[in-house]
């Protein structure tokens, strides 16, 4: 059986990576358009399902989209255990005296973090897209599920929905500055450049994804 160079394993992790990012960024600007109100979240909500028809079945936009985010959610992890694996094998030695490495703190936590984010989609699919573990669970009401999801008795479901997403953008920031070493990014300009991107970019995001929760938390989306 041959085994895929390293390189095109650290391609596909960051190919897998990207596309993942970029559906973190359009799923939060649709979180956003909970802020116009309950009628414009539904719809929105609705307009997902019903996207693509009539060329598509109802709803197979969105099958197919977790289809492909599934995929990419498996070579991802795939790539970045095989990845490990073979550095640790690479260097089996650990030496008395060798120099710690200086790393920033995404990088040392990225495997946790990753961790943090695989539990925070399986909870998040049985909450917001099963219904199992919503308070609500009606599908055909999603503003009223997200508040019911965050409101201040479940403080624990808004910790946790925080926590998970710090972790995101943890794990963005260091991979989306990893992905442009690997696509190309060298010089030591380019990767002052990549690191602020990649730090403000997190940023966005975090900021994005946690401005729900603490509305509802607080009375700003009921």
């Amino acid at each position: 059986m041959v085994r895929p160079s390293s390189v095109i394993l650290k391609i596909t992790m960051a190919v897998s990576g990207i596309l993942l990012v970029l559906f973190l960024y359009v799923h939060m600007i649709g979180n956003l358009k909970i802020f116009l109100g309950a009628v414009d979240f539904d719809h929105y909500a609705h307009w997902l399902r019903a996207l693509g028809t009539p060329l598509l079945p109802n709803m197979w936009y969105l099958w197919i989209q977790r289809a492909v985010l599934t995929l990419a959610v498996l070579a991802h992890i795939y790539t970045a255990a095989v990845l490990t694996i073979r550095a640790k094998k690479a260097r089996p030695v650990k030496y008395a005296h060798r120099p710690k490495v200086q790393g920033s703190y995404a990088a040392r936590t990225m495997r946790w973090g990753g961790v943090i984010v695989l539990l925070f989609i399986v909870f998040h699919i049985l909450d917001l897209t099963t219904g199992n573990l919503n308070p609500v669970g009606d599908h055909e009401h999603p503003y009223a599920n997200v508040v019911a999801d965050f409101a201040p008795e479940r403080w624990y479901v808004t910790l946790f929905y925080a926590l998970a997403i710090i972790s995101v953008g943890f794990h963005l920031w260091h991979g989306i500055f990893s992905a442009a070493r690997t696509l190309g990014q060298q010089t030591m300009k380019g990767q002052r450049r990549a690191k602020a991107i990649a730090l403000a970019l997190s940023l966005v995001l975090v900021v994005g994804y946690l401005s729900v929760p603490f509305a509802v938390l607080v009375g700003l989306v009921d």
